[in-house]
């Protein structure tokens, strides 16, 4: 499931929500600009950035932070990407926060000691998905975010009722298409195998072919072809095939086909 690609469109659409998350809720939180930042003459990406609208008084940027594989090295890593960004952008804020979200406390990386200075300020919090509270007590945008951590079977439920709620409540913060849109789309990630048609049963509703679905189904095939090639395309070049001939034996690109032959070099 690529929970990387999910929270980019959850925040991208809905940057206020990481605002439910935290205690500090800026007088300007629906007009914040969600974006992923490269800090330029490095190999670093930022991620979460949640820039302040125009003219906001203080200007306060936000980064985000979403871990979903044990990583050892994150603190070092996040935080100095933090720094760097913020070095490199001293005209554009009065003041940042971070916040670092986690499944489960479990998936935090050992060594909190090390960036202590960080960890224990007012400027950084942790949020465990797994501890915010029931499903059905939570704001809709937060429930957004557990259903990426549910089990198939408990995801498939938690959907529906949240439809369900989206449906009945008065929302402002988005409309409640781009909610609707948003649990299709964890929905289309977290059962790939299946087709559009079985997600809407599953769901309980019907849904017109939306830009999201659509990306999201694409990203799958893609990931499916890479993996195919790297099988497939190793075993044709040792019967003499060259890289055209296989791309246009399996009807793919040629620099699909020339990746995939130089990743299996490369080990």
């Amino acid at each position: 499931m690529k929970r990387d690609s999910i929270y980019y469109q959850i925040f991208k659409r809905f940057p206020s929500l990481i605002f439910e998350l935290v205690d500090y809720r800026p007088e300007q939180a629906q007009n914040y600009r969600f974006e992923s930042v490269e800090v330029k003459e490095t190999a670093f990406r930022i991620d979460g950035v949640f820039l302040p609208p125009e003219g906001a008084t203080p200007r306060v940027i936000f980064f985000a932070e979403v871990q979903f594989q044990k990583d050892e090295a994150l603190y070092h890593r996040f935080f100095t990407e933090l720094m760097m960004y913020l070095n490199r952008n001293q005209s554009q804020y009065d003041d940042w926060y971070c916040v670092v979200i986690f499944p489960s406390r479990s998936l935090e990386p050992s060594d909190t000691r090390t960036h202590r200075i960080f960890l224990n300020s007012d400027q950084v919090q942790r949020i465990y998905l797994d501890e915010l509270g029931t499903f059905n007590t939570l704001p809709i945008g937060i429930n957004l975010m557990q259903l990426t951590i549910a089990s198939e079977k408990a995801m498939a439920e938690q959907a529906r009722l949240l439809i369900e709620r989206v449906q009945l409540e008065s929302i402002d913060a988005l409309p409640k298409n781009e909610i609707i849109d948003i649990i299709t789309t964890i929905a289309v990630y977290k059962f790939s195998s299946l087709s559009r048609e079985e997600v809407e049963a599953m769901l309980g509703l019907t849904l017109e072919q939306t830009r999201v679905y659509q990306e999201a189904k694409a990203e799958g095939r893609e990931e499916r072809e890479a993996e195919m090639l790297k099988v497939t395309v190793p075993l044709l070049l040792k019967t003499g095939m060259s890289v055209e001939q296989i791309a246009q034996q399996l009807n793919v690109d040629v620099e699909a086909v020339r990746l995939a032959a130089q990743e299996n070099t490369d080990k």
